[in-house]
């Protein structure tokens, strides 16, 4: 195939940016998303030119650093499915892509479509320690949880801190985020001493950062590629709701 391909370039955060246009031919429709910008960073380099800076590590959908919006969404058009799961043979030949980094001012650009999120560790880390009985070792199934709890759980530990929720809110709201993580630990046993105080310290750490309020857009949850459910944001004001009566 051969594509147009109109990138956001940004030297610094201190610097503006636009976007440029390239032409890449020769992509193969087995190729995922980032083996094409590999191949198109090749060509660059090889014409003396600065490569394009994008994130990425495991590439299989798992560290959530390929952060990228295509053609207007985080992620790309396949629901469920990260940029590096993304593959070439959902375009065309012919086809004109748009990408661009995560848009939010809790998110500073790096540099092209590499984004700053040290924003969400921040978050998490305002959560502060779980408590866990550090004596005899116990079988794994000897604190019973309910199926439907560690359902739950399980599903909102899925989430990878990507930042496509923030990038699909147009408030750039980190609630989805923050309710997932505040979620998994909720329907635990483990940590239930401590689950007033982190969820009041988190939700203070996330406005600081900046981010946006939810108003129930549900864009966050769609464009979330674990397909984190909006419920996490519901469990996350009723667990600020009450640790704000109840205190830490």
């Amino acid at each position: 195939m051969t594509l147009t391909l109109q990138i956001w370039r940004q030297r610094s955060a201190n610097t503006p940016g636009s976007m440029q246009t390239y032409k890449l031919e020769g992509v193969n429709e087995h190729m995922s998303f980032l083996e094409m910008l590999d191949v198109l960073n090749a060509k660059l380099t090889k014409e003396g030119q600065d490569p394009v800076a994008f994130d990425h590590d495991c590439r299989e959908g798992i560290c959530g650093s390929c952060s990228m919006v295509i053609d207007g969404r985080p992620h790309g058009p396949r629901k469920g499915t990260t940029a590096c799961q993304l593959h070439m043979r959902t375009y065309k030949d012919g086809d004109t892509i748009t990408i661009e980094p995560w848009r939010a001012k809790a998110f500073p650009v790096i540099k092209d479509l590499v984004v700053d999120r040290t924003s969400f560790d921040r978050i998490v880390a305002a959560g502060g320690f779980v408590s866990v009985n550090t004596g005899v070792t116990v079988d794994a199934n000897a604190t019973p949880i309910g199926k439907k709890d560690a359902d739950e759980a399980m599903d909102y530990a899925a989430c990878i801190g990507c930042g496509a929720c923030v990038a699909a809110c147009p408030n750039a709201s980190a609630m989805l985020f923050t309710g997932a993580k505040v979620g998994h630990l909720v329907k635990l046993p483990q940590g239930q001493v401590e689950r007033r105080g982190r969820v009041l310290r988190m939700v203070e750490q996330m406005d600081r950062e900046g981010f946006g309020a939810c108003t129930n857009h549900r864009e966050c949850s769609e464009a979330c590629p674990k397909e984190i459910s909006f419920d996490a944001i519901e469990l996350l004001n009723r667990e600020y709701m009450r640790a704000q009566v109840t205190g830490e």
